[in-house]
């Protein structure tokens, strides 16, 4: 049997020892509200990257305070932040993986209740609850949140600029790996999709003024990281609704993303607006396989793939050069293990302490 899952994967100067990656997955955990990183924090990413994941991608991180999805996460705007991220960051590369970080605006879907632990669940939070003016391309509402302000060239050049301060930072924390998100419906999706951006200036129209944000981020993280850290960016190949971002749309924006230094696509799908999704094991996959074949740029794949003959079939296959395992990783951070025993991989990726639970 093949052992795909196994392959080391190498991205500019970035070894990462198979391609079970462990997807940024939002905690809602930060109890202070102040960004950094908990207890809490270095367990759950600690326990993927001991479970023998190749690469383990820390959850959304706001890169302004008011670019959190709520007052629960975390941020990267500040050294003490950092500096709580480096410790985590230690412990993962101590244990083989490679540590990454997805950094994040969530534009007009931020200041939303937490998904848990809050008093309700849904909408915007008010400012007498801790919430705060949430900005956009356009000043169009996510359904059921606040009308957003839409942001000028003045900031704009700001949510450049922290993009740029939180990949730094990221950097001198230890990071191998700066995943950009520009999904989901947030603030650089908002700009990307024509159903979020109505603007008539040079950031809306043509998908080369919507995509001018992302791509000028891209360029100046970049340069701000170096050559040798491993640059990912997120994006949603659709928007799953008529007038949306299409598939032809995303791969000839990963062909420019691609030419200008990025060396993965992270490929989901919509968050925009609210559309029906045909979601169902591997649903996304066919997404990533347009965006490498088309564009010619490495991709992963994320959404449902919850099983190791599911996942070595995807790469087995040239559907995508990397699988993203969330959910499932959650349920049992050993996934490694137990998918090296499937499809037969004599090296499974066993913490040395847990050696004598593995023993027949």
């Amino acid at each position: 049997m093949s052992q795909k899952l196994f392959e080391p994967l190498k991205l500019r100067g970035v070894e990462f020892r198979n391609r079970i990656w462990v997807p940024p997955m939002c905690q809602y955990a930060v109890a202070k509200h102040d960004g950094v990183a908990t207890d809490w924090h270095a367990a759950h990413l600690g326990a993927m990257a001991l479970g023998g994941a190749g690469a383990v991608i820390v959850e959304a991180t706001g890169v302004v305070p008011e670019g959190r999805i709520s007052p629960r996460d975390l941020g990267l705007w500040n050294d003490e932040q950092k500096e709580a991220l480096a410790s985590i960051v230690r412990f993962i590369k101590s244990q083989g993986a490679v540590a990454g970080i997805q950094l994040a605006h969530a534009g007009r879907k931020a200041s939303a209740w937490p998904e848990w632990g809050a008093e309700k669940s849904d909408g915007s939070l008010p400012l007498e609850s801790g919430g705060w003016e949430t900005v956009a391309p356009s000043a169009i509402p996510f359904e059921g949140m606040a009308t957003p302000r839409e942001l000028d060239q003045k900031g704009i050049d700001e949510a450049l600029a922290a993009f740029v301060a939180a990949a730094g930072r990221a950097v001198e924390a230890g990071f191998e790996l700066i995943e950009i998100h520009g999904a989901h419906g947030y603030l650089l999706h908002e700009f990307l999709s024509p159903l979020s951006n109505h603007r008539t200036d040079a950031y809306g129209g043509s998908l080369q003024n919507r995509s001018r944000l992302l791509r000028d981020i891209v360029d100046a993280v970049r340069q701000e990281i170096g050559e040798e850290i491993a640059l990912v960016v997120r994006l949603s190949a659709t928007d799953w609704a008529d007038g949306g971002i299409t598939v032809d749309e995303t791969v000839q924006l990963a062909q420019w993303l691609r030419g200008q230094g990025v060396d993965l696509i992270d490929v989901s799908s919509g968050g925009n607006v609210l559309a029906p999704i045909p979601a169902g094991p591997g649903y996304q996959v066919p997404l990533a396989t347009a965006v490498r074949e088309q564009a010619g740029i490495p991709t992963a794949a994320v959404g449902l793939i919850t099983d190791p003959v599911q996942a070595e079939q995807v790469l087995v296959t040239g559907q995508a050069d990397v699988v993203l395992i969330g959910r499932e990783m959650m349920r049992n951070p050993l996934f490694p293990v137990h998918a090296a025993r499937a499809v037969r991989y004599s090296d499974a990726p066993i913490p040395r302490p847990y050696h004598r639970a593995f023993i027949h």
